[in-house]
């Protein structure tokens, strides 16, 4: 018999005392445990607490794989994510919205918040799952940037509509979806780079106000890239189509490496913004990770 499967919220702050990084793993003492278990093989959404200062709230989703003992912390336990699910939202989903809480399921028989409201790991309701992804997926219309792809209407359109109405299965089944996951990961690098390219500098806008820079993955999504913000930089059309092409990469101090394969190196080089250094999100967390950049520079950047 098949094991009933349950939605549910892990609490995360970056500043976490615990060894977490949420696209990978999340780790938790063992009095959460039999609530961690009940979210194996379904999805969970990350929340970051009220108290942190600038609070993203409800800020992604991933899906848990399993639940193993954390084999360097005893009394610990590690809830794995499955490789490719994890998602920030494109627009962050505050705890309260229109002065009433988002997450229905924490309020007691009087209307108010329980105190399972403090539970670092709970379970979700369906219908508060539903309503958190809905709300965090967004319309997408905010500052979609160009994008390398051409764009292509015939087959596609459905996936322009608001997702609205949509049971908790079907939002999982969007969470899923390439197009979706594209939107999400453009809006959070943008986001995060001030729509800026990071190499050259320049913020430049078309007409209709959207930015010219496009968001690059480091690690490519077709060679097991996840869509998180440090595996993303946000580049100019220009540049993202070198960095792609191994044309141009970057050192794990973040300075913008030209290859020697590149027919103009000269002219490369004053495209780049004096420094000559990456210009990096001002979070730790959401600067490029080193690990992306080793499997860049190996893998594509001709030395």
């Amino acid at each position: 018999m098949l094991k009933n499967m349950s939605f549910g919220v892990f609490i995360h702050r970056t500043d976490s005392i615990y060894d977490d990084v949420p696209s990978e793993r999340y780790q938790f003492p063992k009095q959460y445990l039999a609530r961690a278990q009940q979210c194996v093989g379904d999805w969970v959404v990350y929340l970051e607490p009220r108290k942190v200062k600038d609070t993203k709230g409800y800020f992604a989703v991933a899906k848990v794989q399993e639940i193993i003992p954390d084999p360097r912390h005893a009394d610990m336990h590690l809830a794995i994510i499955e490789p490719g699910t994890y998602l920030d939202f494109g627009d962050p989903v505050p705890f309260r919205a229109d002065d009433a809480v988002v997450e229905r399921g924490l309020l007691n028989d009087q209307g108010n918040i329980s105190g399972r409201a403090q539970a670092a790991v709970r379970t979700l309701s369906p219908s508060d799952f539903a309503m958190i992804v809905e709300l965090g997926l967004g319309s997408g219309e905010d500052i979609l940037p160009r994008t390398d792809k051409a764009d292509v209407v015939t087959g596609f359109g459905e996936l322009l509509q608001p997702f609205q109405h949509m049971s908790a299965r079907e939002r999982v089944n969007q969470l899923t979806n390439r197009a979706v996951r594209d939107r999400n990961f453009r809006k959070n690098v943008l986001r995060v780079y001030g729509e800026r390219c990071a190499m050259t500098g320049l913020r430049l806008v078309n007409g209709g106000g959207r930015a010219e820079a496009e968001a690059a993955h480091i690690r490519p999504v077709e060679h097991d890239g996840p869509d998180i913000v440090s595996n993303g930089i946000a580049l100019s059309g220009t540049a993202h189509w070198m960095f792609d092409r191994g044309l141009v990469g970057l050192a794990n101090d973040l300075t913008i490496l030209v290859s020697r394969q590149t027919n103009d190196p000269d002219a490369v080089r004053s495209m780049i913004n004096q420094s000559g250094k990456l210009m990096a999100p001002s979070r730790p967390a959401d600067r490029p990770r080193v690990e992306f950049l080793i499997w860049h520079r190996e893998n594509c950047f001709k030395q």
